[in-house]
């Protein structure tokens, strides 16, 4: 019996292509109420003391509502754009 052990990719490996272009700073006080360095944290996946830390299953969710939230007015934005 074949069993499917899936790692976890980290937060920074899954974020690579877009980690220099966004402004973690707005996405954390616009969408969490939080400082730049509680997200950087969470996307480091360490605690403020520097142990083990990460996103919680809610603040996931957050953030994948967030990124898309942020994709879609981007799009938006991009097709009434007029050169």
């Amino acid at each position: 019996m074949e069993v499917n052990i899936s790692k976890k990719v980290p937060y920074r490996k899954q974020l690579e292509d877009i980690l220099v272009d966004i402004s973690w700073a707005k996405i954390s006080t616009k969408y969490f109420g939080k400082s730049v360095s509680w997200i950087h944290n969470k996307i480091s996946e360490i605690d403020g003391n520097g142990g083990k830390g990460g996103f919680t299953p809610e603040e996931a969710e957050q953030f994948r509502g967030a990124l898309y939230d942020l994709s879609e007015r981007i799009r938006k934005t991009a097709d009434n754009f007029k050169g």
